[in-house]
């Protein structure tokens, strides 16, 4: 089995090598006085991937990019060739600001072939006027005017219910794998009315396989991250779809309101011409959102809990607010919108969380035409890198980067594109106001309940593909007296 596994693997590279060759010989040619950024290719077809992902198993993404600013003797850009394509690495601020700024005029968006392969089209992987219609119609529903009305609550109920069930009368939790069933459990009730513990569970252990193949070289055979992937992207959307399709007609029996959540939204929104989302374009979207509220929801929980553990006076002072905020709501009262804006202190503690493990190290963008960048040429087609995790730790931008500090966002907070764990421009996180809601509900609750000891002091985080402690942060949780 392992012999043809290798074989496969062997004879997959040799295609794609003939195949890039062909493709490079019929492209035009590039002149040879064009000034490009300094830096290396890598191998041939792998390119600087392995050293890529290294780092970010390693737990020190940003190490790559240092590495190469190092080496190279660049302090804005250098060139390199990870997952297959010819690439350009631009960062700190000013190359956060260029990406931010020029997005559909220079720039456009672009992933690397297993995340365009992985979700489909949907909101990350399509540009112009159609992107822009879709992200507005997705917007309408997750922008603040959606959490003023009815989220805060919702967010409060559930995030309850999860805490009697799954951490009322333990000892010991696993913080990492408890908080997935959490997020993935929210993020079936808010955008698709999915409450059915069995139906959850199942959609989350294929979301689990699903995510191990986003960031990986894109070698679809039996056995390979890529290819479970793959597959589980598969059994993802044929679920998707028959929930769509059993919707599509509680919609037209009028057994369910145009308004009762996100799939019902989508299913019944257009734009000026009439045209709709197809039943699969709104199935990728889901797909898109369902990961963005399990995923990245999950590790900055984890990883807040973490550092709440390592800092015991951070601690304190988080829990004082959240006690403000309580002790002035009758028994029983939920959570409301006025309630999260009182929580300054706790969102900075989170802000600084994702400063030094953002949940998404960067993203990417394809040139749109030949670029002058910092006195280099970048060319028409090569794809654009940024990273929040380098820009993040840069003592430029940070002083004693290492140092959890949530004062560094009191007042106006840091520099401009200096702290972008949700990205900038256009291309903003879309569920920005989702994650910050979700994780102060959970917060408050949590701490309101708990106190919690880690079990393994100075766990190692490592990024596969975001970054989660190796042994999923056990903690011993002690209830406090009342």
């Amino acid at each position: 089995m392992i012999q043809i596994l290798l074989t496969s693997v062997l004879l997959f590279i040799i295609s794609y090598i003939l195949w890039n060759v062909y493709r490079t010989r019929n492209r035009k040619s590039v002149k040879n006085n064009i000034n490009l950024p300094p830096g290396s290719f890598g191998w041939p077809l792998i390119g600087e991937t392995l050293a890529f992902l290294r780092a970010n198993w390693d737990g020190v993404p940003e190490r790559f990019i240092q590495e190469r600013i190092d080496k190279h003797g660049s302090s804005l850009v250098f060139k390199t060739s990870l997952l297959g394509d010819r690439m350009a690495v631009l960062f700190g601020p000013a190359g956060n600001k260029f990406l931010f700024g020029n997005e559909n005029k220079l720039v456009g968006v672009w992933w690397p072939y297993p995340v365009r392969k992985l979700f489909g089209k949907c909101l990350i992987t399509i540009r112009g006027d159609e992107a822009k219609w879709m992200r507005k119609m997705l917007l309408s529903y997750l922008g603040p005017d959606a959490f003023v009305t009815h989220y805060a609550a919702t967010m409060d109920v559930v995030t309850r219910r999860h805490i009697e069930v799954h951490w009322r009368g333990k000892e010991v939790v696993n913080v990492y794998q408890t908080v997935k069933l959490y997020a993935f459990e929210l993020a079936c009730c808010l955008f698709m009315s999915l409450e059915e513990p069995n139906h959850i569970a199942k959609l989350g252990s294929l979301f689990n396989i699903f995510l191990k193949g986003i960031i990986e070289l894109p070698i679809n055979f039996p056995g390979t991250r890529f290819y479970n992937s793959n597959k589980a992207a598969a059994a993802i959307r044929a679920e998707l779809m028959t929930i769509i399709k059993a919707r599509r007609v509680e919609l037209e029996e009028g057994k369910v309101s145009s308004s009762q959540d996100l799939l019902s939204h989508l299913l019944t929104s257009s734009d000026e011409n009439g045209r709709c989302l197809s039943e699969k374009e709104i199935a990728n979207n889901i797909l898109l959102l369902l990961f963005a509220g399990h995923d990245t929801s999950t590790v900055s929980i984890t990883l807040l809990m973490k550092c709440l553990g390592e800092h015991p006076d951070v601690y304190n002072k988080v829990l004082a607010e959240q006690l403000q905020i309580s002790d002035a709501k009758e028994a029983g009262e939920l959570l409301k919108w006025e309630d999260i804006q009182k929580m300054k202190y706790s969102w900075n503690v989170i802000s600084e969380v994702m400063r030094l493990n953002p949940p998404v190290t960067g993203a990417y963008r394809e040139a749109l035409v030949d670029i002058e960048y910092a006195g280099y040429t970048i060319p028409k087609g090569w794809k654009l890198h940024w990273s929040a995790s380098s820009t993040h730790t840069d003592k430029d931008n940070f002083e004693d980067p290492a140092w959890f500090d949530p004062s560094r966002f009191d007042g106006s907070g840091p520099t401009p594109f200096t702290f972008v764990p949700f990205g900038g421009g256009p291309r903003m996180c879309l569920g920005k106001e989702f994650a910050r809601l979700e994780v102060l509900a959970f917060l408050h609750n949590i701490v309101t309940n708990f106190k919690w000891d880690l079990l393994i002091p100075n766990e190692k985080i490592k990024y596969d593909p975001m970054p989660t402690p190796t042994k999923g942060l056990p903690i011993r949780i002690h209830p406090h007296q009342i």
